[in-house]
């Protein structure tokens, strides 16, 4: 047991290693530095790749074949521990060269493309990472669809099938919420566009994150193209965001969405810190506490009425004659847009299933990579009654494809999901929840997060860990039942 933490903790090492230089590419680096950045992303692949499949592991885990755990994270070890040699083994070292070199590539054709609103420069790139995301699939192997052994990465044991039965009664209510509130009288939001200069939106974005409990002696906050969070090692977990002058809560809750990566990050218990379980358990929860911390807290009544005279301060020419009410209302407006990281919360899961929807048409063969900008018009008309005049708008937006991560949407939607029931429970522990938020107090939120999902890391699958915290297996009904009684206050649908 002791050996097999110690060969993790090297193959952590060197995850973090690469990450750093990830993390550089999309803040600092210069451009023309892109192909030997590429270049070392690629020899670090192929390091990692050794350490992952050394025969040694085969035979520590051969050897805990007949070993007895002696608690629940002694079996999580063992048990990821195989998930990830298997996952790992299937795939040839030059491949995993290959393809982390051309990805470093793709990410870089993709910023240029997005910024100039040229599809067409990175099309080239788009087609190759499907084509890495179907031999993906094959080397991995599935039942039923390739696509399942692609989601498993980022949500072990979730099926698309499970999916499409979780997303198609859920995106025909959302549609309907939208119509009923498309009835409605809109809400006033205009001050939301008024000018508010970038420094003092990043001096109040740090003051936001460290309200919620973001520790900056272990992190930093920095810009870039398309906001992420990334860990580069157990005390050092760095978000990013971008800024509009004119968009006040596009960095506002971008900033509060990568916190909430952060906090999670920074909650697991340092003694897992060196392992494979020394992360989140799966992109799906790592999503519900985004989620929970950008929309079901931070966008929350209480929680904006004790932001209201922080705004005031920062912006007075913008906030001078808007009232808790007027916030409240304004920040969580809902209209169908077409950028899904600035979507409302009615509208966000729309955007993930339209993904979702086109990520399968791609896979199996019925969507061309060329054909791309004109399906994602006819999704964005069928689900978000919109189509967009542009490709930064559509396809170009998220970073994601770029970077080949195919089967990853779905987990944004899942977070939604799961945020949902975690809060009706947090609400339950902690009867005076929103008093605390209306005096910006978030500690004890997060020391309920902490306490019941952060610390474990990855001890618990999902499912599992859903079942401890609420009781139950996760369920889309809290969701709807939580947009229903918001959005009948606010709307009166």
């Amino acid at each position: 047991m002791n050996e097999l933490i110690r060969k993790q903790k090297d193959i952590r090492l060197l995850q973090s290693i690469s990450a750093v230089l990830e993390w550089d590419q999309e803040t600092y680096m210069p451009g023309k530095a892109i192909d030997w950045r590429s270049e070392q992303l690629a020899w670090l692949a192929g390091q990692i790749h050794q350490k992952e499949t050394v025969p040694e592991i085969a035979a520590l885990l051969k050897k805990l074949d007949d070993y007895s755990p002696a608690d629940d994270r002694e079996e999580a070890l063992v048990r990821l521990a195989r998930r990830e040699y298997r996952i790992a083994s299937v795939f040839p070292e030059e491949y995993v060269v290959e393809k982390t070199r051309h990805l470093s590539q793709s990410q870089n054709a993709w910023a240029k493309a997005r910024q100039a609103d040229d599809f067409n420069s990175f099309r080239p790139f788009l087609e190759k990472n499907f084509d890495y995301a179907r031999r993906d699939a094959e080397y991995l192997g599935y039942e039923d669809h390739p696509y399942n052994a692609l989601l498993d990465l980022y949500e072990p044991g979730m099926k698309a099938a499970e999916l499409k039965s979780l997303f198609d009664p859920l995106g025909e209510y959302l549609a309907g919420l939208v119509r009923r509130i498309g009835e409605k009288e809109q809400v006033r939001s205009d001050f939301l566009n008024r000018s508010c200069p970038v420094d003092k939106q990043e001096a109040l974005g740090k003051e936001i994150l460290q309200t919620i409990g973001y520790d900056f002696e272990r992190g930093r906050l920095d810009a870039t193209a398309h906001p992420f969070t990334t860990e580069l090692g157990p005390r050092d977990i760095r978000v990013t965001t971008r800024y509009d002058e004119f968009e006040f809560t596009s960095n506002l809750f971008s900033v509060i969405h990568e916190g909430g990566h952060g906090l999670y990050e920074m909650g697991v218990d340092e003694d897992l810190a060196e392992t494979f379980l020394g992360q989140g358990t799966s992109l799906g929860i790592h999503e519900s506490q985004s989620r929970l911390w950008e929309n079901l807290l931070g966008r929350s009544r209480a929680f904006c009425d004790g932001c209201l005279p922080l705004f005031r301060d920062t912006f007075p020419d913008v906030f001078g004659d808007v009232d808790e009410e007027t916030l409240y209302r304004g920040i969580n407006r809902v209209k169908p847009s077409f950028i899904r990281v600035e979507a409302d919360e009615v509208t966000y899961s729309l955007h993930v299933i339209l993904r979702f929807n086109l990520e399968l048409a791609l896979l199996e063969g019925g969507l061309e990579v060329k054909d791309l900008p004109e399906a994602w018009k006819e999704e964005s008309k069928k689900l978000l009654g919109i189509v967009p005049e542009k490709v930064s708008q559509g396809v170009l937006q998220d970073v994601h494809w770029s970077f080949g991560l195919i089967g990853y949407f779905p987990t944004y939607a899942l977070g939604n999901l799961y945020g949902a029931q975690f809060l009706r429970t947090m609400k339950r522990d902690i009867p005076d929840l929103d008093g605390l938020l209306r005096q910006r107090e978030c500690a004890a939120p997060l020391d309920w997060l902490r306490k019941n999902i952060h610390s474990h890391g990855s001890v618990y699958p999902a499912g599992e860990l859903c079942r401890r915290v609420t009781g139950e297996d996760l369920n889309y009904r809290y969701f709807i039942d939580y947009l229903e009684e918001k959005y009948s206050r606010i709307y009166g649908v």
